[in-house]
């Protein structure tokens, strides 16, 4: 495979994995559409939920990451719009382990807040 079809494959990756934040933050005010995405949503929060606070675990998704960019070469991968803009908000650099208890607990209540509103919905739709 070329260097650039694994930069693609990188950048590809990275754009899915920054997605799948996205989803898991704010998933919960989609799960009124489909009980299966209520379900992937709640599987999703649990493994975020317990890959930040578990030290050592590696997301699947980083892995696959470091393996595309690692075959990318990562001088060609540096300066693209996806390495400068959306690598720094999915890896912050300095996080404490308080500040990622926030983190969780924040989305936590973010997706309280989203499935109240969703049995509000049904409630007033029954």
């Amino acid at each position: 495979m070329s260097k650039y079809m694994y930069l693609f494959l990188t950048q590809l990756t990275v754009v899915f994995h920054l997605l799948f934040i996205l989803f898991v933050i704010i998933g919960g005010f989609f799960a009124h559409k489909n009980r299966w995405v209520a379900i992937v949503h709640f599987g999703a929060l649990a493994w975020a939920i317990y890959a930040e606070l578990s030290p050592g675990v590696v997301c699947p998704l980083t892995t696959l990451e470091n393996y595309f960019g690692q075959h990318a070469g990562l001088s060609t991968y540096k300066e693209d719009f996806i390495t400068r803009h959306l690598i720094p908000v999915i890896y912050q650099e300095n996080v404490t382990y308080s500040f990622q208890v926030f983190l969780v607990v924040l989305v936590i209540c973010i997706n309280v807040i989203a499935y109240r509103i969703r049995w509000n919905q049904k409630d007033r739709n029954s």
